[in-house]
């Protein structure tokens, strides 16, 4: 009985070693794709908005976990890249469809001066939002805060937010005409190929350097150093770089606000002269048609005097003040 039953056993054809070589590369695409969905993911630093804190081609893993994973919103992409494939330089992705945006729950909340990863909210119109550059800043303001900078300064709720350790702004320093020396700048790591240092070509004996405190007090103490000057942007001078972009608001990147930052559920008096702080995020980033008729704002067809948010909202600055492509911009 034992040997007729083992006639009639279909045998078990032997995987290939090509067979076995996809199954295996499968399987670690999927089990990469996971983790990186759900726990970690690797990225390098690109630009020098937080240098000092963060350099240049530095390595990081940011956790998912601490704030929950946001679920995929783009399904159909190539696993474990981002917007573009390699070498071919083509988009990963296809545009559609795309999935409702859903977060799982975290360990924890984003809190004022937290390190964030975070998609470039401003690229929305060439990629889908999960799929435009990744950033890294600092968040300084969270929903319900009111942000202001004086003098470069940063202002929460009135309050002095504490400065990051290697916080950087730009400074003028005199010199009696003496040149610096390249070895002294390279041990402060200040380095001209990389543009933290720059020769003002009026003046032979005035320089730009960005510098945070320490390197600051320890220019001082050179011989050649004759005053350093923080290059801060009068009070009053319009940036029309800055946003809101609007002249009403003469702001700019080291005289800004008071801005509040929106709050999911907290309702606002909606008119034309704070508009412009929200007016993109009732537009693009919460899905409304939105029309300005006279002195009227109409919201999905009806005139609306209030708004009602549906998602917080954060402000981000990189610790490279005066180098840094962030919210004030």
């Amino acid at each position: 009985m034992n040997i007729e039953n083992n006639i009639n056993k279909p045998i078990k054809k032997k995987k290939t070693a090509a067979r076995e070589w996809f199954d295996a590369i499968l399987f670690a695409v999927i089990a990469a794709t996971i983790i990186r969905i759900f726990t970690f993911e690797a990225y390098t630093i690109p630009t020098p908005s937080m240098e000092r804190s963060l350099m240049v081609g530095d390595y990081l893993f940011v956790s998912k976990l601490s704030y929950g994973a946001r679920l995929p919103m783009t399904p159909l992409a190539v696993p474990l890249v981002h917007n573009v494939i390699p070498i071919i330089n083509t988009k990963s992705y296809f545009s559609s469809p795309q999935l409702p945006y859903y977060r799982l729950p975290g360990l924890g909340t984003i809190k004022n001066s937290d390190v964030v990863v975070f998609n470039y909210p401003m690229d929305n119109q060439m990629h889908p939002i999960d799929k435009t550059d990744n950033y890294i800043k600092r968040c300084v303001a969270i929903p319900n805060d009111t942000l202001e900078v004086r003098a470069g300064v940063v202002y929460i709720n009135n309050k002095p937010l504490e400065a990051p350790k290697n916080v950087q702004m730009s400074y003028t320093i005199e010199t009696d005409g003496t040149d610096f020396n390249e070895k002294a700048l390279a041990d402060l790591k200040i380095y001209a190929p990389i543009g933290d240092y720059m020769k003002d070509y009026g003046s032979d004996n005035r320089y730009v350097f960005l510098l945070n405190e320490e390197n600051k007090e320890k220019i001082k103490t050179f011989a050649n150093v004759k005053n350093i000057t923080p290059n801060i942007d009068q009070k009053g001078s319009y940036d029309p770089n800055v946003f809101p972009f609007s002249q009403s608001y003469a702001w700019n990147k080291d005289h800004y606000g008071k801005l509040w930052i929106p709050k999911k559920d907290t309702k606002i008096t909606l008119n034309t002269s704070n508009l412009p702080f929200y007016q993109r995020i009732i537009e693009v980033y919460e899905g409304n048609k939105l029309e300005i008729k006279g002195n009227d704002i109409y919201v999905n067809g009806v005139v609306a005097t209030e708004y009602t948010f549906k998602m917080n909202y954060y402000f981000m600055m990189g610790d490279n003040r005066h180098n840094s492509l962030d919210s004030r911009f």
